[in-house]
């Protein structure tokens, strides 16, 4: 396990509803500098409104969400975004009537007025040497293994401090969920603090430092990734144990 940094996301208390139906029910949760971080969990556990209570597609109720000491519940997503923090959503979402290349343009708007275009063009090509080759190709006709290499290269392109990815592994082949989860590896190596919500447990637990696990809106367990992967009742309920 690295040695974490200071505390950069800060989750305390939060309740956000839909309506009348009571969503995250008093999560808590923090994540440090250098860390990479799970959020495990099955369907309706509350894990994808986490994500966007983070990102301010959804208000908590109550509830405080600090990044870098400040707090950020009620800023609009793109100043959340513009302050550090990028999304890789659910599915992907690339813009598929654009080029590869423009889907990256796109990925660099808040900070379309700051020099470094090259260098993180650079850094994401690196990463993914098929964008690089296939740079005009329509983004709607590459593969899902390969659109989610895309929106994790545009999620990139905005310099986050932390990368906030929501079921990454969803819909791809055994072989490319370990291409990707090698790669997030190596994003954080490059010094990317990473957090990752998703439900093959297995290969969440594989990469990260620490966990969280939510059941019906609220974090049951916690620990470091090897505790909860010899935790009973996690070997019964995701990993066939038991």
């Amino acid at each position: 396990m690295r040695t974490a940094g200071d505390v950069l996301l800060d989750v305390r208390d939060v309740h956000t509803h839909y309506g009348s139906l009571h969503v995250l029910k008093g999560v808590s949760y923090e994540i440090r500098e250098g860390e990479i971080v799970s959020l495990l969990g099955g369907n309706a556990s509350g894990k994808s409104t986490t994500m966007k209570t983070i990102l301010g597609l959804v208000r908590p109720s109550t509830g405080t969400i600090t990044f870098r000491g400040q707090p950020i519940q009620g800023l609009r997503t793109n100043e959340i975004v513009r302050r550090g923090i990028a999304p890789v959503p659910e599915g992907r979402r690339v813009f598929p009537r654009m080029t590869i290349l423009e889907n990256l343009e796109m990925g660099r708007y808040t900070r379309r007025s700051e020099p470094g275009w090259d260098a993180d063009l650079d850094r994401v090509f690196g990463l993914f040497p098929l964008l690089r080759e296939r740079r005009d190709q329509l983004a709607g006709t590459l593969s899902g293994g390969e659109q989610q290499m895309l929106a994790i290269g545009r999620a990139l392109m905005t310099r986050p401090a932390l990368l906030c990815m929501d079921e990454p592994s969803m819909g791809l082949a055994p072989r490319l969920v370990e291409e990707v989860f090698d790669i997030i590896r190596a994003i954080n190596e490059q010094g990317t603090t990473v957090f990752v919500i998703e439900q093959n447990v297995n290969m969440a637990l594989s990469i990260a430092d620490r966990g969280y696990v939510l059941q019906m809106g609220e974090v049951v367990l916690a620990g470091s990734a090897q505790e909860l992967v010899e935790n009973p009742l996690i070997q019964k309920a995701y990993l066939g144990g038991g």
